[in-house]
C-alpha cells in the first residue's frame, strides 16, 4: 500500500517538473496540459472524498498512472507513436478497471447480496460493461476522425479490432477478479483488492 502512495507521488513529482521546465523554456500548451492532467487526477480522489468511499491505494494509483500515461506520456511525450504498444498498454489496463468497477456495480444493484446471483452472471454483467465502455470509445474515436480529420483510430479497422481485443481479455481480467472474489479466492491481486473495497465500505451495500 505504501508503495503505491509514493508511485502516486512519483507521477505528481514527474508532472511538477514537466510543468516548471516548460514554463522556463516557453511551451506554455505543455504547462496547461500538465496542470490539466494533474488537477484531472485529483477528481477520483475528491469524488471517493465527497461520497465517503474508501478506494484502494493500489487502485488510485492505477488510476493516476492512467491519467499521467494517457493525456501526458501519450500526446505531450509522443508515447503512442514512440512504443507501438503503448496504446495495447492502456486500453487493457482501462479493460481491467472497468471490469472490476462493473463486477462493483452488479453488487452495488444486489445490496450486497453475493448469493443473489450466480458467480458467473455477476461476472458476465462486469464483462458486458467493459466491453460496452470499450466500444464506446472507438466509437468515439471514429466520430472525431469522420468529423475532426483526426487519425485516432491509427491503422482503421486494424487498430480498432485490436483494441477491441484486447479490452475483451483485459475486461476477463476484471470480472474474473470479482468472480474469484465470490468463490472466496480473494487472498491478494486484484480480487484482494475487491475484497478490501467492499469490506472498507460494506454500509454502502447494506439493505435498505
Amino acid at each position: 500500500m505504501a508503495q503505491a502512495g509514493w508511485f502516486t507521488k512519483a507521477l505528481w513529482l514527474i508532472l511538477a517538473a514537466a510543468l516548471a521546465e516548460s514554463l522556463w523554456v516557453g511551451r506554455y500548451p505543455t504547462a496547461f496540459i500538465a496542470v490539466t492532467t494533474f488537477g484531472l487526477t485529483l477528481v477520483p480522489m475528491a469524488l471517493a472524498r465527497q461520497f465517503e468511499l474508501f478506494i484502494p491505494r493500489s487502485f488510485m494509483a492505477a488510476l493516476t498512472f492512467f491519467i499521467v500515461a494517457t493525456l501526458f506520456f501519450g500526446e505531450v511525450w509522443d508515447f503512442y507513436d514512440r512504443f507501438w504498444w503503448w496504446d495495447i498498454l492502456l486500453h487493457g489496463g482501462s479493460a481491467v478497471g472497468f471490469g472490476l468497477i462493473g463486477f462493483i456495480l452488479v453488487f452495488l444493484l444486489f445490496q450486497g447480496d453475493r448469493y443473489a446471483a450466480p458467480p458467473w452472471a455477476m461476472g458476465l454483467f462486469a464483462f458486458c460493461f467493459a466491453m460496452t465502455i470499450g466500444a464506446l470509445w472507438e466509437v468515439f474515436e471514429f466520430a472525431m476522425d469522420q468529423g475532426f480529420g483526426m487519425n485516432m483510430q491509427k491503422s482503421g479497422l486494424v487498430d480498432t479490432m485490436t483494441d477491441i481485443i484486447v479490452d475483451a481479455l483485459g475486461g476477463l481480467v476484471g470480472a474474473g477478479s470479482g468472480v474469484l472474489y465470490l468463490k472466496g479466492r480473494a487472498r491478494s491481486g486484484l480480487p484482494g483488492m475487491v475484497a478490501e473495497f467492499l469490506e472498507r465500505n460494506r454500509k454502502r451495500f447494506r439493505r435498505r
